[in-house]
């Protein structure tokens, strides 16, 4: 197993740390405006912003280089033929394009608290990968925002769900401890790694296809190879934008691939970051 530091054991200095932040999307350029937004506000702006973009229509790339002028950052944009849901080759391929140390992965339907990213690199330890947690928006509330553009929230806002989520008090986050080698309930909605760690694994398992398991899977071979879960909890705050359930028709076939995983202890996948 890895011995667990902190960056500032490493290298003395939080602020060498180069770090990208990773959004999955696909045909909602309303929802990733929102996240845009809200990355914008950041009391710690990251180095880059990688999204990863499974076949969206025109109407996101053309958001894309209207924000590009906002920020003073770079924006890198993967994009690849829409196909069906193939979200693990568009991730793996927007990874390709990175070269920070530390990722922070969210969804392009996730909008974060101004102290997100700064909780995140704060937190960041070797040998260990980091699963954060959301607050779901309202199905009211996500029509409201979607119009007035509005996404300054707090734990007593209007029109959440699951509010304990939305409470930050990072000197309480030490106090939240899982079971470090369960890869159960890992979630690409708040999750943040190493890309060394992330390489060593070959990122993604580009076989899934449609929704579910995905997640589980890559933080399986993590934990696999000694890179063990760390929990977030009152701090990096996010908050989830409502919207339908997707399609799960090939729930099954993609929950086999994360079994065989954990059975055999796998920490490698034949088709991943290195296959793009």
């Amino acid at each position: 197993m890895r011995e667990e530091r902190s960056l500032h054991d490493i290298t003395g200095n939080n602020n060498k740390l180069k770090v990208a932040v990773l959004i999955a999307t696909y045909n909602w350029p309303e929802a990733l405006e929102l996240v845009l937004l809200s990355l914008l506000q950041q009391t710690r702006m990251p180095d880059e912003i990688l999204i990863a973009d499974d076949g969206s229509k025109s109407e996101t790339s053309e958001l894309i280089d209207r924000y590009r002028t906002r920020f003073t950052i770079p924006l890198k944009h993967a994009w690849q033929e829409d196909n069906g849901f193939r979200k693990c080759l568009i991730l793996n391929k927007a990874v390709k394009l990175s070269d920070a140390d530390y990722i922070i992965e969210i969804d392009g339907d996730i909008i974060v608290n101004p102290k997100f990213v700064a909780d995140h690199e704060r937190m960041a330890r070797k040998g260990s990968f980091m699963q954060g947690s959301r607050t779901m928006l309202t199905e009211v509330k996500t029509r409201e925002i979607l119009q007035t553009k509005q996404i300054n929230f707090h734990s007593l806002s209007q029109g959440l769900y699951s509010r304990f989520n939305a409470i930050r008090i990072p000197l309480l986050s030490m106090f939240f401890k899982p079971d470090p080698r369960s890869s159960w309930n890992v979630k690409g909605c708040n999750l943040a790694f190493w890309r060394e760690d992330y390489i060593t694994v070959n990122g993604y398992y580009n076989d899934f296809e449609g929704w579910g398991w995905e997640d589980y899977e890559f933080g399986a071979r993590l934990i696999n190879a000694g890179i063990l879960k760390r929990r977030l909890k009152m701090a990096a705050i996010s908050y989830h934008i409502f919207h339908k359930i997707h399609d799960r028709g090939n729930f099954l076939p993609n929950e086999l691939i994360y079994r065989k995983t954990v059975e055999e202890k796998l920490t490698y996948c034949p088709s991943g970051y290195h296959e793009v």
